[in-house]
């Protein structure tokens, strides 16, 4: 069952590749290669909480 049109599992998805990519920064013995994943790991937080509250605005208050 595929989770791509399903916000939530899109959300959950993003948010564990953040986690991925902050592990893997931490585990990074380059300096250049842990800064990359740290910057990688920014935009996405940053993608994922963009494309969360786009998703409330659609929710109806009623």
């Amino acid at each position: 069952m595929s989770v791509a049109g399903d916000p939530s599992g899109r959300s959950e998805q993003m948010r564990q590749k953040v986690q991925d990519l902050q592990e893997a920064a931490e585990r990074a013995t380059d300096p250049d290669e842990r800064r990359r994943l740290q910057d990688q790991a920014r935009r996405l937080r940053a993608q994922s909480k963009q494309a969360g509250r786009r998703g409330q605005e659609d929710i109806d208050p009623m």
